[in-house]
């Protein structure tokens, strides 16, 4: 099945005569094209993509099942757009139209409200983000691939470190080595985290050098044609130390439980739990306050969520992150995480670099 025949399915369960999609992973899953500006139209019989003229001749290449309307100010933030849609929806005789309530902003919606009377506007949520999250062969191709060039870089990492570098150093090494192996981007900007900083989960690099005797968490992740890989590894470099010992060792056991625990029909909230009793129960739960992992693929955190209290269902084809983590002020953080596909019995994971934390 299609990705247009499955949303229409959805709509029609949603008692939808069509939708709006303006959220750009969401716009670029169901209609291939990529720009930067645009917006989809979507009903049974109908689809329909607004541009303006910078992408037509790529919504052309691009998205060839979806009729092109050109739009001067085709952004759906734009006011303007609203009268371009008011004229289509006429000429359908479309009446209940769903819109992303997540992404429209208030005054765009105010706009369409005032153009569009007779048309009841409807707030959905997730209706294409639930079909994203269980990937196809396709998508989990490059998410494959992706994830074996964050290894490769961060392998071309792990070799270039040593103490003095700066935490921004050490990011571009990774990234200069990820983008002429074959990356398109980044999947996000690198987290480099040396001593201190790693008690601050986002922090990213900085100008600080990597000192010996200091516990160093890498964050990073390659983009391949729009899909996205996630891997994390704590090292320690210098002599063995025995509280980065003890806080890894908690870390990686709590990982390593969830890994082993999660499988389809599990819900996020409960393979969260997994890797957090473990954390608990070893007295440091109050330093591990983000949730186990995420979705990804088109966007780098969506879903399924895993994390406290989510009630998203884990099925075969998703591909989630497991990346449990604590994090003592003053000293430094050890999280480690891994990119696994949901399977029917379990998870695969895709991750392949060496979980070893010492760095002499």
């Amino acid at each position: 099945m299609s990705r247009l025949d499955k949303i229409r399915q959805v709509l029609q369960k949603e008692g939808l005569e069509a939708l709006v999609v303006t959220q750009p992973e969401n716009r670029r899953y169901l209609s291939g094209f990529t720009g930067s500006a645009g917006a989809l139209l979507i009903s049974a019989e109908v689809a329909r993509i607004f541009v303006d003229f910078r992408y037509i001749e790529q919504t052309k290449m691009q998205a060839p099942e979806f009729k092109l309307i050109r739009e001067d100010r085709t952004q759906a933030l734009h006011k303007e757009f609203a009268n371009t849609l008011a004229t289509s929806l006429r000429e359908l005789g479309l009446r209940r139209v769903g819109f992303e309530s997540e992404h429209l902003p208030v005054h765009q919606h105010i706009a369409w409200q005032e153009t569009l009377p007779g048309v009841e506007l409807v707030p959905t949520t997730s209706l294409v983000d639930d079909l994203r999250a269980v990937k196809d062969s396709g998508e989990l191709e490059l998410i494959r691939k992706a994830a074996a060039l964050t290894d490769e870089s961060y392998q071309h990492l792990h070799s270039a470190l040593r103490p003095g570098l700066s935490e921004r150093e050490a990011s571009w090494a990774a990234e200069s080595f990820m983008r002429t192996h074959g990356a398109e981007g980044v999947a996000f900007e690198f987290l480099i985290q040396a001593g201190p900083h790693g008690a601050l989960p986002h922090w990213t690099a900085s100008e600080e050098p990597i000192r010996n005797g200091a516990p160093l968490i890498i964050d990073m992740g390659a983009r391949l044609n729009g899909y996205h890989s996630d891997l994390t590894r704590t090292l320690f470099l210098g002599n063995s130390n025995s509280q980065f010992q003890k806080i890894y060792d908690i870390v990686r056991k709590a990982q390593e439980t969830a890994l082993q625990g999660i499988h389809s029909g599990m819900k996020g909230g409960e393979a969260d739990s997994l890797a957090r009793k473990i954390i608990e129960e070893a007295g440091y739960g109050e330093f591990f306050g983000h949730g186990l992992g995420h979705g990804v693929g088109l966007a780098i955190h969506e879903k399924p969520w895993i994390r406290r209290g989510s009630e998203d269902v884990l099925r075969p084809g998703m591909l989630i992150t497991v990346e449990p983590g604590i994090y003592l002020p003053g000293w430094g953080g050890v999280r480690i995480e891994d990119l696994a596909l949901v399977v029917e019995d379990g998870l695969e994971v895709l991750s392949m670099s060496s979980k070893d934390p010492w760095r002499k």
